[in-house]
């Protein structure tokens, strides 16, 4: 992921909408083991990372903490952002959302 786009998806996911259920896998991975993070505004803790490809799951409760947080091979998002593909976000392909963001901005 370009540094113009996490700064895009940075954003959106700070904001909490239209983000949850964003799947994607590491470009380092043969096997592109998927990954899911999202955001549900209405918890605590409304920041999280998915259930059944992180032991237990993770909440946070601000995105910098979900990016920060070593949880994918001891490493955190923001050190593997380089490596990040998206696959899909909100239900929508990773192409159809960030045009449908972006038109929206």
């Amino acid at each position: 992921m370009s540094d113009k786009e996490w700064s895009f998806f940075y954003r959106q996911l700070e904001s909490g909408l239209h983000i949850d259920e964003t799947c994607f896998y590491f470009s380092d991975d043969p096997n592109e083991c998927e990954h899911y993070l999202g955001c549900l505004p209405q918890y605590e803790k409304p920041y999280w990372i998915g259930y059944c490809d992180v032991e237990n799951g993770c909440e946070f409760k601000s995105a910098l903490e979900l990016v920060n947080a070593p949880v994918f091979d001891g490493r955190s998002l923001e050190q593997r952002r380089g490596e990040m593909v998206i696959i899909s976000v909100d239900g929508l392909s990773y192409d159809n959302w960030l045009r449908l963001r972006q038109r929206l901005h």
